[in-house]
């Protein structure tokens, strides 16, 4: 820990970046392929469908599916047991069925499970049916991209008035990142994808940005004032802040996981709860992209963008030329001959061109036939020891 915020001992994350883009640029395309050609598992609440519902009593889903299969013909969407104990339900969601099919699946169910409300006798009754239409999964996706682009407007505004344009340019191309590959992920693994999927999506970028912006905050304290020195390049200080920063990222990260895996256990094996393991799902793919965003992607894309012009990239000339002449100095070559000293020369020329000159501080005129212990002129300040 005292090495990474020191330096002694950091890893050279920026010094490795164009790895962190190759990495980056195949785990995009293969996320974007996926979702271009493969698509995506949209629920019900998309497509539209059935649900039916009526209280589990002893039934298992592996039996409810089996009886679907052999009334309906093909197999369900999905059969989920939601809640424990006396009051858990088996819910079904299906495609869209007509109401002679939704008849003959209740009275199957009815005659296969004899399902009871609570304290009551068994009863067609107990078991309820409803038409899904795709219309609100729609009006969900549609106002959330409405929400996304403001979000990513005022995010960009915000950080290139805090700090400069290029984080804010490396910020959003960091969201755009996690976006683009927990899609991905969903498409490539098939998870089901429904409003609580699109409504955790929204929730990470919010992590993701946070975690960026604490970066950028480390980045632009530690550079601060580094085109004045000659010793380190801007990308040697912010690799220093990424360093100085990364243990807190990844505990940040594993505090957060630990929530969403309790989530995921609970919605998953305890509960059956849809929404919750929606959000646990997204929000666990999200949570582990958005730290490696922050922490290989966001800087690194800082520093190639401020390389490529304009004073960083003149002060990274200057202190590599200056490193080079050290070690020839220090080899007893001449300075010319062995680091090139037309690249010293361009640099010492560059820097003559773009440094101004220190203005020379006038001297205060000196007083003429004033001698030593002479009596001081008038308006002159006292000097020496009052006498009592």
């Amino acid at each position: 820990m005292t090495r990474l915020y020191s330096g002694t001992g950091a890893f050279d994350i920026i010094g490795n970046r164009r790895r962190w883009y190759v990495i980056t640029a195949v785990l995009v395309l293969v996320c974007l392929g996926s979702i271009i050609f493969r698509g995506f598992n949209l629920g019900i609440d998309f497509e539209g469908g059935t649900q039916i519902q009526f209280p589990a009593g002893g039934a298992t889903v592996s039996e409810v599916e089996e009886v679907y299969s052999a009334v309906i013909g093909t197999d369900p969407v999905t059969v989920q047991t939601v809640g424990s104990g006396g009051s858990s339900t088996i819910q079904i969601r299906s495609e869209t069925l007509d109401a002679n099919q939704v008849d003959g699946l209740r009275q199957a169910l009815f005659d296969a499970f004899r399902p009871a409300p609570a304290g009551g006798e068994p009863s067609l009754a107990a078991i309820s049916d409803t038409a899904v239409s795709d219309t609100w999964g729609s009006e969900i996706t549609q106002k959330a991209i409405v929400a996304l682009i403001v979000f990513l407007v005022l995010v960009g505004i915000f950080i290139g008035i805090v700090f400069e344009r290029d984080m804010a340019i490396a910020a959003l191309a960091a969201l755009a990142q996690d976006l683009i590959v927990t899609a991905g992920v969903y498409s490539l693994i098939g998870f089901e994808v429904t409003p609580g999927t699109v409504i955790g999506l929204l929730t990470i970028l919010g992590f993701s940005l946070y975690d960026t912006v604490v970066v950028f905050d480390k980045v632009h304290e530690t550079t601060r004032g580094v085109l004045h020195l000659t010793r380190r390049t801007y990308a040697e200080q912010a690799n220093l802040a990424v360093n100085q920063t990364i243990v807190r990222s990844v505990n940040t990260t594993v505090i957060a996981v630990l929530p969403v895996l309790g989530l995921l256990v609970i919605g998953v094996w305890l509960l059956g709860v849809g929404t919750l393991k929606d959000l646990a799902l997204v929000q666990l793919t999200g949570l582990v992209v958005g730290t490696f965003s922050s922490i290989f992607l966001a800087t690194p894309l800082v520093v190639t963008l401020r390389e490529r012009k304009g004073e960083v990239a003149v002060h990274t000339k200057k202190v590599l030329a200056r490193r080079k002449a050290l070690a020839a100095k220090q080899a007893g070559a001449p300075e010319a001959a062995v680091v090139g000293g037309a690249d010293v020369a361009a640099v010492r020329a560059t820097t003559a061109t773009t440094t101004p000159r220190t203005p020379v501080r006038p001297t205060r005129p000196t007083k003429p036939n004033q001698k030593r212990g002479s009596a001081p002129s008038t308006g002159a300040r006292p000097t020496g020891k009052r006498k009592r």
